[in-house]
């Protein structure tokens, strides 16, 4: 039955051509739009690696000159974390760099180990950052008092860059940077991997380096760890005690579990593009098939009724015409999964082999019961022609 059915595609090859073509430009398409989808499902189903849900932060424009007197405004921003200590309903508070979680700035360095060199996103943060946004830590330690006198500046890195860097080798105490600058940092920890861009997002290597009082000059976000019984009237409130200690600053609550919804709705639109597209394009494809299918039947009624005569059932007729448009599916997705399986071969956007398999076969399932719907109707018309009928018209 199969070298039967080839044998007549290869007899119309020229007919089957471009319908090939289109199943092909369908199949690439559909196998984008997979690899899109597992990588962000896969992405989504890993823990965040922080917690987010009891955090605010509070922005603030960081307009006071530095005094004369050394420290001046590390004291001033001292007097705000004793202050926001004292509220019964925070737990924990820490500065922090811009590029906090979810927000839209980003901070990204070389770093350099011996020979290897890998691009991280770079944060800076304070002693208290663990504890405010519960941060586990793998190895090491974080930063702490006892690096005021420490002859390197202490770096904390995360899971994905000491793999990069280090491999199986032990990171802590390791130096990294470029000896030529002067600027070697010492590794001092290492933390888990966390999702701070959005919850589909892959885990990217990162490095978090302290901040001393002369940071203090820059800063602009505080992040502050609430209790649940943390409510509008004590944003109110709070939103009022910043406005005293900070009175020429302009000052915004935040909450992280709001700019998460809105970075992932942002993260989205690239995949919802995608599939607009590429539902389009399936749809005319699907209509173009259809239709060639439909006319191929109204072409063949001589065959068909030929076939009806000589003891054919409806049945057989509409396993024939659906086996035919299986085989062409087939043969042109042979064709698409020579390139699809190139991605994972050549690391291609570096995603994890399994993310293009796994697109590779429902890309395929997909383009299989789009054949298979669409010629499920004109099989059906094919299979109800008497043979009578269609030898006369022939």
């Amino acid at each position: 039955m199969i070298k039967h059915l080839f044998i007549l595609i290869w007899n119309k090859k020229k007919q089957n051509l471009l319908l090939m073509t289109e199943i092909l430009f369908s199949f690439l398409v559909m196998f984008a739009v997979f690899t899109l989808v597992v990588y962000y499902y896969q992405n989504y189903r890993r823990e965040m690696g922080f917690e987010y849900e009891p955090v605010w932060v509070i922005n603030y424009n960081n307009n006071y000159e530095e005094k004369p007197q050394a420290g001046s405004n590390y004291a001033l921003f001292e007097t705000v974390s004793q202050t926001l200590k004292g509220m019964p309903e925070v737990e924990g508070i820490s500065y922090a760099s811009n590029n906090i979680p979810f927000s839209m700035s980003t901070n990204n360095t070389d770093v350099n180990y011996g020979k290897a060199t890998e691009q991280a996103d770079r944060y800076s943060a304070d002693d208290n950052y663990p504890k405010v946004m519960q941060l586990e830590i793998l190895e090491g330690r974080w930063f702490s008092k006892a690096d005021d006198a420490s002859k390197y500046r202490p770096l904390v890195i995360n899971k994905t860059l000491r793999d990069k860097l280090f491999g199986k080798e032990n990171p802590i105490g390791k130096l990294v940077g470029k000896e030529e600058d002067k600027n070697l940092e010492k590794v001092i920890g290492v933390v888990k991997d966390m999702k701070d861009k959005s919850s589909f997002q892959g885990f990217e290597a990162g490095c978090y380096k302290r901040l001393d009082t002369s940071s203090f000059k820059w800063i602009s976000r505080i992040l502050i760890k609430v209790k649940p019984t943390a409510d509008a009237a004590f944003e109110s409130r709070l939103h009022k005690t910043m406005s005293n200690l900070l009175p020429n600053s302009s000052i915004e609550i935040e909450h992280l579990a709001k700019k998460r919804v809105s970075k992932n709705n942002i993260t989205l639109v690239p995949m919802i593009i995608l599939l607009v597209v590429a539902g389009f394009l399936i749809f005319n494809v699907a209509l173009g098939l259809f239709g060639v299918l439909w006319y191929n039947i109204s072409k063949r009624k001589g065959e068909i009724g030929l076939r009806r005569a000589i003891g054919a059932s409806g049945t057989s007729i509409l396993q024939q015409i659906v086996g035919e448009t299986v085989v062409l599916a087939t043969l042109a997705m042979l064709v698409g999964a020579f390139f699809a399986v190139q991605f994972p071969l050549l690391h291609v956007f570096d995603l994890a082999a399994d993310t293009y398999l796994i697109a590779l076969v429902l890309a395929m399932a997909f383009i299989y019961g789009l054949v298979i719907v669409c010629s499920l109707y004109p099989g059906r018309q094919a299979a109800a022609i008497y043979p009578a009928v269609a030898l006369h018209e022939d």
